[in-house]
């Protein structure tokens, strides 16, 4: 049985509100142990929590802040454009991936992919 919907919409507001403020650990907690991320999709698949935690772990110290902008869960998937902004000094770094995201029957994230590009950094 495939997780609930209410159970990944859990996760997807878990998974922004961490992006923003978390750790990575408290990020990795929300992945089964096989899982993969691809972020971007085109880059190198990076699968377990090591893997994930030294990804994650890249977000640490920075001054940052995420909001969902749209979500839509069918099949026990779920796939959601959100907004990450980062400021570094001066500048500004704002990116609206979408991440499609499949999850086990307990509600961890099993795959994560994101879906951006170079021309989707808006720096100001």
């Amino acid at each position: 049985m495939a997780a609930s919907a209410d159970r990944i919409g859990q996760v997807v507001d878990d998974y922004i509100r961490l992006v923003g403020s978390g750790t990575a650990d408290e990020i990795v907690a929300l992945y089964a142990a096989d899982a993969t991320v691809e972020d971007p999709v085109g880059s190198d698949v990076r699968t377990g929590h090591a893997a994930i935690r030294e990804f994650y772990a890249g977000l640490e110290g920075l001054e940052k802040e995420t909001r969902l902008i749209t979500s839509r869960i069918a099949g026990g998937e779920v796939v959601f454009h959100f907004e990450i902004i980062t400021r570094a000094g001066d500048k500004t770094y704002t990116l609206s991936p979408i991440d499609a995201m499949t999850f086990d029957d307990s509600g961890l994230i099993t795959t994560m992919r994101a879906f951006w590009g170079d021309t989707d950094m808006v720096v100001s």
